[in-house]
C-alpha cells in the first residue's frame, strides 16, 4: 500500500513539474527577452519606426537632474491607482532635513475611475480643494503632477493620454491632453488656481526623487501594481525629436512588451497568462506588465491551481467553482505565503481563510507554484532592466558603467525575495554593469515636486540645458513651457 501512495505522489509531482515547466526560464532565454526588448527599444526610438514598437520609448521633456539646489514649496498630485494623493512639499536646500513633506491621501471610487472622464477630474480638484482648505493655503503654487499612464508628452507641462491601463477606463480622455483636463476641472471649480509645471510619470518621478539623493541615479523603476522603466538617453539617439546635445529622460512604457502581431515574446506567454489577459480589462494590451506587477501574479496563480484541481493534483476536498471565483487568491498572499520557511503552518491558515481547506501536500504545491510564477517575475523584470543598462553603458562607451537604480512599488518593496532575483538576474545577464538599487522614498510624490523645481530653476538659469536647449519634435506642435516667474509661493526667502 505504501508503495502505491509513493508511486501515486511521485506522478502526481512529476504532472505538477510538467504543468509548470514553462515558468522555468534559462539564462539563454533571459538573454533573448533582453535581446528583444533591445531591439523594441531602439524601434521605438526612431523617427521611422516608433509607431510600430510596442516599447513606445515616449519622451518627457525632462533634460535635468536635480542638483540639490532646488528651494520653495510646491504641491504635488500623485495619480496611479485606487488612491489619490495631495502633497505639500517644502525644499530647504540649506538645512539638514531638505525635504518636507505633508500629505493626504483620498479614495478613488470604481464608478469614478470607470465613468466619465469629467467626473474624474471633477473628483480630483475636489480632493485638492479639501487638501488646501485644511491648510489654510490660498496663493498660487506651481504644482507637479505624477499621472501613471501612457503618455505621448509635447512639452514638460503637456500629456496625450495614449491608453488607460490599471483598471482604469475613464471616458472622454484618451487622446486629450490631461493637464487641460485638470486645467478645465480646476475652472470649473473657481475657488482656486494652480500653475501645472510638470506633468510626469511615477517612474521619472521615481528617478528624480532617488537622484535627489543620489546623483548617480539615472533610472526609475516601478514594479507595483503595475511595472515600467525609465532611463536617460542622449539626445542624438532619439531621432523622434530634434537636436543632438545632452540628455532627456526617456518613459519606456514597456509594459506593453509582447503586443500585437509582430510579438517576439509570445514564446514565454503561457496559457495561464492568456486567460489573464483574456479576462482583463484591456485584452491584448499591456502583456509584459501582466506577467510581472502585482496586479495580476494572484490571478496567475489562481489560474495554475483551479488547472491542477480540475485534473485533481491539489485541493481535493474543495468544489473547482471556489478557484473560478474571481480575486480569490490576491498577490499579498504569495508574498505571505513565500515568507513561510517553516513547517506550512502559516501556509494552511492562508488557505483556510480563502476557503480552501488543504492537506501539507497541498501546502507544498502551493508555495511552488507562488515562488515559480513570483520567480519569472523578478527574472523577466530583470531581463528587461539588464536592456537598458547594457544600452546606457554602450551609448558611454564604457567598460564598465556604474550606476544606481531608483526604485518603487509595492511588489519589489514587501515580496520576500523579489528584489533579490531581481538583483541576481541584472548581474547575470549585464555584468559589466555595477548597479546600485535606491529605495525611493516617496518618489511618486516627491519625484513630481522635483521635477517642477528643477525646471523652475532651470528656467531661470541660463546654464541649464532645459533654458538654453529646448529640442521640440517636427511632428510636435510648439507649445509653451514657460511655467511663469510671478508665480507666489515657489520661492522661500
Amino acid at each position: 500500500m505504501a508503495t502505491n501512495v509513493t508511486s501515486r505522489m511521485s506522478t502526481q509531482h512529476h504532472e505538477i513539474d510538467q504543468i509548470l515547466k514553462s515558468f522555468k526560464l534559462s539564462e539563454q532565454q533571459l538573454l533573448m527577452v533582453m535581446f528583444w526588448m533591445r531591439k523594441e527599444m531602439e524601434m521605438g526610438l526612431r523617427k521611422d519606426t516608433n509607431q510600430e514598437a510596442t516599447v513606445p520609448m515616449l519622451p518627457t521633456f525632462v533634460r535635468s537632474l536635480p542638483n540639490g539646489k532646488e528651494k520653495g514649496r510646491f504641491l504635488a498630485l500623485d495619480l496611479g491607482g485606487t488612491n489619490f494623493r495631495v502633497l505639500l512639499v517644502r525644499f530647504h536646500p540649506q538645512l539638514v532635513k531638505r525635504v518636507q513633506v505633508v500629505d493626504q491621501t483620498y479614495s478613488i471610487p470604481q464608478e469614478v475611475t470607470q465613468g466619465p472622464g469629467e467626473q474624474l477630474f471633477d473628483h480630483i480638484v475636489d480632493c485638492i480643494v479639501r487638501f488646501l482648505s485644511n491648510l489654510k493655503i490660498t496663493e498660487r503654487l506651481p504644482l507637479g503632477f505624477t499621472f501613471s499612464f501612457p503618455c505621448n508628452q509635447t512639452a514638460l507641462d503637456q500629456g496625450i493620454l495614449l491608453k488607460w491601463t490599471k483598471g482604469f477606463n475613464a471616458s472622454g480622455c484618451v487622446g486629450e491632453d490631461i493637464v487641460q483636463l485638470l486645467r478645465e476641472a480646476i475652472q470649473r471649480r473657481k475657488e482656486f488656481d494652480l500653475e501645472v509645471v510638470a506633468i510626469v510619470n511615477d517612474t521619472v518621478g521615481t528617478m528624480m526623487s532617488c537622484a535627489y539623493e543620489d546623483p548617480k541615479c539615472e533610472v526609475g523603476l516601478i514594479v507595483g501594481t503595475g511595472t515600467n522603466a525609465c532611463y536617460m538617453e542622449q539626445m542624438k539617439n532619439i531621432e523622434k525629436l530634434e537636436g543632438d546635445d545632452g540628455e532627456m529622460c526617456i518613459n519606456m512604457e514597456w509594459g506593453a512588451f509582447g503586443e500585437g502581431e509582430r510579438n517576439q515574446f509570445a514564446e514565454f506567454v503561457t496559457e495561464f497568462d492568456k486567460l489573464v489577459d483574456q479576462h482583463s480589462l484591456h485584452p491584448g494590451k499591456q502583456i509584459y506588465e501582466k506577467m510581472i506587477s502585482g496586479m495580476y501574479l494572484g490571478e496567475i496563480v489562481q489560474n495554475i491551481l483551479l488547472h491542477l484541481n480540475e485534473k485533481g493534483l491539489i485541493f481535493p476536498r474543495i468544489t473547482a467553482h471556489r478557484l473560478r471565483d474571481r480575486d480569490v487568491i490576491k498577490t499579498k498572499f504569495l508574498s505571505q505565503i513565500e515568507s513561510d520557511y517553516g513547517d506550512l503552518q502559516h501556509v494552511h491558515s492562508i488557505l483556510e481563510e480563502l476557503g480552501l481547506p488543504c492537506g501539507s501536500e497541498d501546502c507544498v504545491v502551493m508555495r511552488e507554484v507562488c515562488l515559480i510564477v513570483s520567480q519569472r517575475a523578478a527574472q523577466l523584470c530583470g531581463a528587461g532592466l539588464s536592456a537598458v543598462l547594457e544600452k546606457m553603458r554602450e551609448n558611454r562607451q564604457l567598460e564598465q558603467l556604474k550606476i544606481t537604480v531608483g526604485v518603487d512599488g509595492t511588489l519589489y518593496k514587501l515580496h520576500p525575495h523579489f528584489s533579490r532575483i531581481l538583483q541576481d538576474t541584472v548581474k547575470v545577464l549585464a555584468p559589466k554593469c555595477e548597479v546600485d538599487f535606491l529605495l525611493s522614498d516617496d518618489g511618486s510624490g516627491r519625484g513630481a515636486a522635483l521635477s517642477a523645481a528643477v525646471n523652475l530653476r532651470c528656467h531661470n538659469n541660463q546654464t541649464c540645458i532645459e533654458g538654453k536647449q529646448a529640442r521640440k519634435s517636427k511632428e510636435y506642435p510648439e507649445v509653451s513651457t514657460n511655467p511663469g516667474a510671478s508665480l507666489t509661493g515657489c520661492q522661500d526667502e
